[in-house]
């Protein structure tokens, strides 16, 4: 799956839970994420904005739903329910999924994952 073909499939599958992501579309799409922000940012402070400007809000609010829908479905693919996205908000979570995500497939079905 090349970079653009990921961003499509991810933009595409916007608010798409079930299912599978493999780890070239998750990837490619967080790259993309890392840039897009990156771009906001140079945006938003060359109009004199410190942190947080507009350009990254309406950034961060468009692609939040996407985020978490390729990251549910890059769970599914190792045999995880999205749910554990969660975890994150521990703090140390993060480490964790980052782990799983990087992690290949697993060809057993799963609960919320589709089919192997």
């Amino acid at each position: 799956m090349t970079f653009f073909e990921a961003i499509a499939a991810s933009l595409g599958k916007y608010a798409d839970f079930d299912g599978r992501a493999s780890r070239p579309e998750f990837w490619w799409f967080a790259l993309f994420l890392l840039l897009a922000s990156a771009a906001a940012g140079v945006i938003d402070q060359s109009n004199g904005y410190r942190t947080g400007g507009p350009v990254s809000g309406l950034l961060s609010v468009a692609t939040i739903l996407p985020s978490v829908a390729v990251g549910a479905r890059r769970l599914h693919d190792i045999g995880k329910s999205g749910l554990w996205q969660l975890i994150a908000f521990t703090g140390f979570g993060i480490i964790l999924l980052i782990y799983w995500w990087c992690q290949p497939a697993t060809y057993a079905v799963n609960t919320r994952g589709g089919e192997a």
